[in-house]
């Protein structure tokens, strides 16, 4: 099974850089140019269209689309709802990143909003999960207070009500459609030492999951070619600014067979 699964990751990567899915991306103000450079170096392409008025224009038009919560003034949280409705409606894939949700009022209720529109994948660390399904408080900010198999049965829970596959992020990703979970060992923590490190695997996943109908399948190869990148952009970095230099690198030449060699899926 683990080699089956490394193989369907390496063929997904190989299908992406052919196909150059464009992603719409409405994202915090932190983590804009991160993003764009990530999908970029990957082989797909990022639009920035978080205008009311635009961005459920573009939504049908985008391969997929991301919604990030991290900094939701008040024309982005217009435009949020504007592009998931319109995303749902086309068939357009769509992930929801609930950036520090729980403790923070504005942010809570937006998620909770967004839910209900059935979002294509769900990801978020530990805290975040566990506050979306109603079962927790949040952590410290976008940091995680919770591990991912204490968040696992919140996740089932948020796959099965809302048909979405929800990938937890942590030392280990787990990413489950609530009833089968696959876990993905690859990565670093230098991925926590640098700005985006969680939010461009949003984007990531949101590219990936225009490949095909098997979300389950496609969340993992995201979460397996973005941490296997990682891997190799830490074994030549010495702290977090080379290794934001080396990450986009590596994600520009990762390929099929190092997914096939390097893959830690169970």
């Amino acid at each position: 099974m683990l080699n089956n699964r490394a193989h369907t990751v390496a063929e997904h990567l190989v299908e992406l850089r052919r196909a150059a899915p464009l992603v719409q991306c409405i994202t915090n103000s932190v983590v804009t140019n991160v993003t764009a450079n990530v999908l970029l170096a990957l082989g797909a392409s990022a639009a920035m269209a978080d205008v009311p008025g635009e961005a459920g224009v573009f939504a049908p038009i985008a391969s997929g689309l991301l919604v990030n919560l991290g900094t939701p003034h008040a024309e982005q949280r217009v435009a949020m709802l504007e592009a998931a409705c319109a995303a749902t409606a086309a068939g357009t894939p769509w992930v929801l990143d609930p950036v520090a949700i729980g403790l923070l009022p504005v942010r809570t209720a937006l998620a909770e909003e967004l839910l209900w529109l059935r979002p294509t994948v769900i990801r978020g660390n530990p805290s975040e999960i566990l506050a979306l399904a109603g079962a927790g408080a949040g952590g410290r900010g976008v940091d995680s207070t919770d591990s991912a198999e204490a968040a696992l049965p919140a996740a089932r829970g948020l796959a099965r009500d809302f048909g979405s596959i929800v990938a937890v992020s942590g030392p280990v990703d787990v990413v489950t459609d609530g009833a089968t979970d696959i876990r993905v060992s690859n990565g670093t923590e230098l991925l926590t030492r640098v700005t985006g490190g969680g939010c461009a695997l949003g984007a990531v996943i949101a590219a990936f999951a225009s490949l095909g109908d098997d979300r389950l399948a496609t969340t993992v190869a995201a979460c397996a070619v973005y941490t296997i990148a990682a891997e190799q952009a830490a074994a030549v970095s010495r702290g977090p600014g080379s290794f934001s230099v080396a990450f986009l690198d590596a994600l520009a030449t990762v390929g099929a067979d190092d997914v096939r060699t390097l893959a830690a899926i169970a």
